[in-house]
C-alpha cells in the first residue's frame, strides 16, 4: 500500500502541540508513519481564487480568477493588472482601483465580450446562471469579487482578498450595488464552471443540487441589454 497519503486539512490538525501550516507531516499509522501533505486553510480558500498583489488591485485580481478558474484562459493577476493599468488612469486607480471599463477594454482584448448589468439576484441566478464580477461593500470599502454560484439562499464569492466565501441573500444584498459584471461570449464554458459542488464544498457547502441547467428565453433578453458606459 501507498504510505504517502494526501489529504486536505478540515480541521485543525495538531502537530508537536501547534498548528500544522501547509507542508508534510508525519503521523503513526498501523503499518508506521504516514507521510501526510497538508493543505493550510488558507491555501485552500485560494485554490480557485487569484489572490490580489495589492490594495487596490481586487479588479486585475478578479478578472484573473474569472478567465482562469472558469474560461480555460489562465493568466496571473500581473498580467492582467500591467495591461489594465496602461490603458488606464493610474494614479486613479492607485486611489479607487480598478473600473468596470478597465476591465472591458481588457477582456475585449483577449477576445471575451463583456458589459455591465443591472438586474436582481434571483435573475441572476435563475436566468444567466454563468460566473461574473460584482462590486460589494465591505465595510466600507468598494471591492470587486467574483460570483462562482448562487443557491436558493446563499451566494459562493471568490474574493481576491479573503479567498472562498459565502453569503447569506440578505447580506450579499446589503452589499451589492446591483450591478453584475458578465462575459456574454463563451456562454456553454461559463455555465459548465458555475455553480460547481466541488467549489462549493471547498467551503464545507454544497449547494444541495440547485444547479439548474440550459438556456431559457430569459438569457438572450438579460445578456444583450448593456448598461451605459458610466464606470
Amino acid at each position: 500500500m501507498d504510505r504517502k497519503v494526501t489529504v486536505l486539512l478540515l480541521a485543525a490538525l495538531v502537530v508537536s502541540g501547534s498548528m500544522a501550516q501547509a507542508g508534510t507531516v508525519v503521523l503513526p499509522g498501523l503499518g508506521g508513519d504516514l507521510l501526510v501533505n497538508v493543505t493550510s486553510f488558507k491555501e485552500r480558500r485560494f485554490l480557485t481564487v487569484v489572490q490580489q498583489q495589492y490594495d487596490f488591485s481586487c479588479g486585475s485580481a478578479a478578472v484573473a480568477s474569472l478567465l482562469t478558474y472558469h474560461y480555460d484562459h489562465p493568466v496571473s493577476e500581473q498580467t492582467v493588472f500591467t495591461s489594465m493599468i496602461a490603458l488606464a488612469d493610474e494614479e486613479k486607480v492607485r486611489r479607487q482601483g480598478f473600473s468596470m471599463l478597465d476591465m472591458k477594454r481588457y477582456l475585449a482584448n483577449q477576445g471575451f465580450l463583456a458589459d455591465g448589468f443591472r438586474m436582481p439576484l434571483g435573475q441572476l441566478r435563475e436566468a444567466v446562471r454563468i460566473p461574473l464580477v460584482v462590486l460589494l461593500d465591505m465595510d466600507g470599502f468598494r471591492h470587486f469579487v467574483v460570483v462562482k454560484g448562487i443557491s436558493e439562499g446563499e451566494v459562493l464569492v471568490g474574493d481576491p482578498s479573503r479567498g472562498l466565501k459565502i453569503f447569506t441573500h440578505a447580506d450579499f444584498l446589503s452589499r451589492w450595488d446591483g450591478i453584475a459584471f458578465v462575459i456574454r461570449s463563451h456562454l456553454p464554458e461559463g455555465r459548465t464552471m458555475f455553480n460547481r459542488e466541488d467549489e462549493w464544498g471547498q467551503v464545507a457547502r454544497a449547494p444541495l443540487g440547485d444547479q439548474p441547467t440550459g438556456m431559457s428565453p430569459m438569457d438572450r433578453t438579460v445578456l444583450f441589454s448593456p448598461l451605459g458606459q458610466e464606470w
